[in-house]
């Protein structure tokens, strides 16, 4: 695939998650140290349900926030979580230098599929999260949006609904669960607009590190995969490297054609490894800053 030739056209941040491990922990810093270069709008660190990957998230955000340039934000949830120990978390979070949250309800207790119950002294939903946060101080709040709804809405107009709940709340931005036909993100995005929801929703994009195990998570988060990502790849399962070119194609072309339709910002799941994400963000012609600092020498 050519480059779109529209440098810096568009907005990007990327999506990490925190380690579990030693060889986790230097695979995220290499790709941290891989990916800076590209100069996101932000970053964002991942955080478990009821705090379970609390630790390493707050480690991993102190981090990026005293040791790289990089704007970050810390994911947050209310599941399982009283709002004294929500409260915890941010004051937390902000004496770490936090100013930007992705504000999430989380997974029930009992994972996808099984029925959530708030805590009894707990947020109720994410917009009593994100009211909350507004409240507690000048923080920058982006919130989840589903272009294929949530798994847990009865149909989209409900889950569009919890959107504009997010919203009004004083969410500044959704960023949404990764698709993969553009056709259906702009159906929502109508939607979203006809339901006088005016904050930006920018798309999430997956570049494919494996599409087994991307449809298996897809089927829990109730995102589709079309049959031509399965045509695409036909043939390559023992070719990694000629595999990896057709994945870097498949996500520079969505986001090129969701430029065609008017977007102009993207947040990508990273899943920790930079090689792929780069060749993304070359294909469509973005450049790095050493490359913007040679070109204005």
């Amino acid at each position: 695939m050519k480059s779109t030739g529209a440098r810096e056209a568009f907005g990007v941040s990327f999506e990490f998650f925190p380690p579990k491990s030693d060889e986790m922990e230097a695979q995220l810093w290499d790709t941290v140290e891989k990916l800076v270069s590209w100069n996101p709008d932000f970053v964002s660190v991942t955080y478990g349900a009821g705090g379970s990957t609390k630790a390493p998230t707050i480690e991993a955000v102190r981090r990026l926030i005293h040791e790289t340039p990089l704007a970050t934000a810390a994911h947050l949830t209310c599941v399982d979580a009283s709002r004294e120990e929500v409260r915890a978390v941010v004051d937390e979070y902000r004496a770490t230098g936090v100013r930007r949250i992705v504000a999430l309800r989380g997974d029930p207790t009992g994972g996808i599929g099984t029925a959530y119950a708030p805590h009894p002294e707990g947020y109720s939903d994410t917009a009593d999260l994100v009211r909350a946060l507004v409240e507690f101080g000048d923080f920058d709040i982006s919130v989840s949006a589903y272009p294929e709804k949530h798994p847990e809405s009865p149909d989209l107009s409900a889950d569009i609904e919890t959107l504009r709940r997010k919203a009004d709340a004083g969410a500044d931005r959704a960023l949404t669960q990764f698709f993969f036909d553009n056709d259906i993100f702009e159906r929502y995005l109508e939607k979203v607009a006809a339901a006088g929801i005016t904050i930006p929703v920018v798309p999430g994009i997956m570049p494919i590190q494996n599409l087994t195990q991307l449809k298996r998570f897809a089927r829990r988060c109730g995102s589709s995969v079309p049959s031509f990502l399965d045509d695409r790849f036909e043939g390559y399962d023992d070719k990694p490297e000629e595999r990896a070119e057709i994945a870097a194609d498949i996500a520079a072309e969505q986001i090129e054609d969701l430029m065609g339709r008017g977007i102009r910002d993207f947040h990508i799941y990273t899943m920790n490894r930079a090689p792929l994400v780069s060749a993304v963000l070359e294909r469509l012609g973005r450049r790095r800053m050493e490359e913007k600092a040679g070109a204005a020498a």
